[in-house]
């Protein structure tokens, strides 16, 4: 795992911003402490920094292939590059290293763009091809990696990270985009492509991207999108018998390295499956979790209990309301955008502790969004005793609900009923609603809608049954904005490599097959039922039913006692009263102090911007870890280039 910086020059200015990209290299050094590259020509500067997984000894980055012909900065791993590199071989491919990365540029030289449909991993890279003076670039299926880009006059900028983008970029509050700031306000993550900075995007996943000097901008095209191919099951044991060994052989690829690979374990059946999998490689592979000390939040007892049973060695971290706040800033720096899922913080911490024993940690993300583990899965099929009414009694029904008083038994399940999932679903994080963003945003623009993000993927997952379209939206949204990038961060945070072996091609052609019936039972209570009898004799019996709790944090109790006036303190001084409404969460604070409700997330939402708006707008609190760099990050560089 790995940073990259490139820069590509349309005016031939390269050699004179080695200096300016170096600089902002250095911030993102947590990416990758064993090693920094730079090269540059008129054309093009390329940095790098290097976590030492693959070929330690060698492939280092930017790395040259065919004598000199491309250069790539790659981040991420490709799983079947072992099997990639002997069929180049067999085309006349020559190989000066052992890795990964060169398989990329060596498989773009002999296949071309076709290259991407053959990667198997998390990656996203930057190829120069100096013959052509063109540069390709793509970002895994998925979207574990993360790539963004600016557009400037005299050239365009990749990083793995935002912040060593920021020196080169137009900033201030014309730059602040108020559309990514009221999603992230219902959603608690901005979506993707953009972001909270006008002039900084991302490549989606599973999309690749061309650019020509001159070019007026990215060519960006999707090479793979997520497609639910549900097919009626004569025989369900083979259907579970593919299912486990197509997970199987994910983890078995997954565990190449040639450094120590461990994994996170908490309550779940998805990380117990991880690492009962991953100990037929290594029997002695060392685990991770987190225990939070308040009643109901601790995952560590049954996590240890997993332990014991697959004979692997725990190691346990505990978090506490004073850690919470304490790490906070850093993590937010760390995410470059807001992302308000308190779970990060544990994870951090779970990250940092297996930083110390391990270099790559194995995880299960994913497995929810593949084989339909989220309990509002089943919501589709709890309402089919109203949503299957004709058109003309759910008009009547949905008239009725409107009737109905706040409260009453009966009023949110018609209301549910008789509204189209494309009204009703976007995603697993829901803060605050619209009518509350029109009291909240100072600058609220009502025609801004969660729907500008769900109606496009929506009109993709046409055909597909309610249950199969809401797999669909989490894919493209929770999945690539909060889970993957909380995996990202965090890890590289610690500078860890986590991998996560649901998210794969093979794994994902089966699970999408598997009807709605063999992933919600309608007589049974299950989520993933097909994922829990395919894993009957992996995992400890007692987890296979269980359901997960996934690193909770107690926020809710916290901010009504050790956290309270910590938050207070962040709301009553944060300069973001011009675009936030504090007043109105000061209130919300009270409420929840007192009992009267629970607005912990909401609450905890604004914080976070609030922290982000300091690190990255104001440039009034900086938490990143020592020593610190010299990269512009809190006061970057107003105008268009680096002078």
């Amino acid at each position: 795992m790995c940073g990259l910086l490139t820069y590509i020059s349309t005016t031939g200015i390269g050699r004179t911003m080695t200096d300016a990209i170096s600089e902002a290299l250095a911030s993102i050094h947590h990416r990758g402490p064993d090693g920094t590259g730079i090269i540059s020509d008129d054309d093009v500067v390329m940095g790098f920094k290097r976590l030492s997984i693959i070929d330690v000894s060698h492939s280092d980055q930017p790395l040259n292939y065919a004598n000199g012909r491309y250069s790539i900065t790659f981040n991420g791993e490709i799983y079947n590059y072992v099997e990639l590199r002997a069929e180049l071989v067999a085309l006349g491919a020559e190989f000066a290293t052992r890795g990964d990365t060169e398989v990329i540029v060596a498989g773009y030289h002999h296949w071309g763009e076709a290259v991407v449909r053959r990667l198997r991993g998390m990656f996203a890279f930057v190829i120069w091809d100096r013959r052509e003076r063109v540069a390709f670039g793509a970002r895994d299926p998925f979207g574990i990696k993360p790539l963004f880009h600016h557009v400037a006059e005299h050239g365009v900028y990749f990083a793995s990270e935002k912040k060593a983008l920021l020196p080169f970029a137009r900033w201030g509050e014309g730059a602040l985009d108020l559309a990514s700031l009221s999603h992230y306000l219902t959603l608690q993550y901005v979506p993707e492509p953009g972001t909270l900075h006008r002039d900084i995007g991302r490549i989606g996943s599973g999309e690749c991207f061309s650019y020509r000097p001159g070019d007026a901008g990215l060519a960006i095209r999707r090479y793979w999108r997520a497609e639910f191919r549900p097919t009626p099951q004569d025989h369900p044991a083979e259907l579970y018998r593919r299912i486990r060994e197509a997970l199987r052989e994910s983890v078995r690829i997954h565990m190449r390295s040639d450094v120590p690979v461990g994994a996170f374990l908490s309550s779940g059946i998805d990380s117990t499956a991880v690492v009962a999998l991953a100990r037929e490689v290594n029997p002695r592979i060392l685990t991770f979790t987190a225990a939070l000390e308040v009643d109901g939040y601790s995952e560590l007892p049954v996590a240890q209990e997993s332990a014991r049973q697959l004979g692997v060695t725990m190691h346990p971290v505990s978090v506490t309301a004073r850690m919470m706040m304490d790490a906070l800033p850093r993590i937010v720096w760390h995410l470059d955008e807001p992302v308000a899922d308190p779970a990060l913080v544990p994870l951090f911490y779970v990250a940092r502790k297996a930083s110390q024993h391990v270099t790559v940690a194995l995880s299960g993300e994913g497995s929810d969004e593949f084989f339909a583990g989220y309990r509002v899965y089943r919501e589709p099929l709890s309402l089919r005793s109203v949503s299957g009414l004709p058109t003309s009694m759910r008009r009547g029904l949905r008239a009725v609900s409107k009737a109905i008083p706040q409260g009453v038994k009966g009023k949110s399940f018609l209301e549910r009923g008789t509204t189209p999932i494309e009204e009703r679903y976007y995603g697993n994080a829901r803060m605050y609603t619209e009518q509350e963003k029109s009291v909240l945003m100072r600058q609220y623009d009502g025609t801004v809608r969660y729907t500008d993000v769900t109606s496009p993927l929506y009109a993709e997952a046409v055909g597909l049954d309610d249950v199969e379209k809401m797999q669909y939206i989490d894919v493209y949204t929770w999945l690539r904005g909060d889970i993957l990038v909380k995996a990202d961060r965090m890890s590289m945070a610690n500078s860890l490599e986590v991998r996560v072996p649901f998210l794969d091609y093979a794994v994902f052609d089966v699970a999408s097959r598997i009807p709605t019936d063999l992933k919600l039972p309608p007589r049974s209570a299950d989520t993933k039922y097909a994922l829990r009898r395919a894993l009957e004799g992996v995992v400890p019996p007692d987890i296979v039913n269980r359901v997960k709790l996934g690193f909770p944090t107690p926020i809710r109790v916290w901010l009504r006692g050790e956290m309270h006036d910590w938050a207070a303190h962040i709301l009553g001084t944060s300069k973001t009263g011009h675009l936030i409404d504090l007043g109105y969460v000061r209130k919300l604070l009270h409420e929840h102090r007192l009992g009267q409700a629970d607005h912990s997330r909401k609450i905890w939402t604004v914080l976070v911007f609030c922290l982000w708006y300091a690190i990255f707008v104001e440039g009034s609190l900086d938490p990143r870890p020592e020593p610190a760099t010299s990269a512009l990050l809190t006061k970057p560089v107003v105008g268009s280039m680096v002078t």
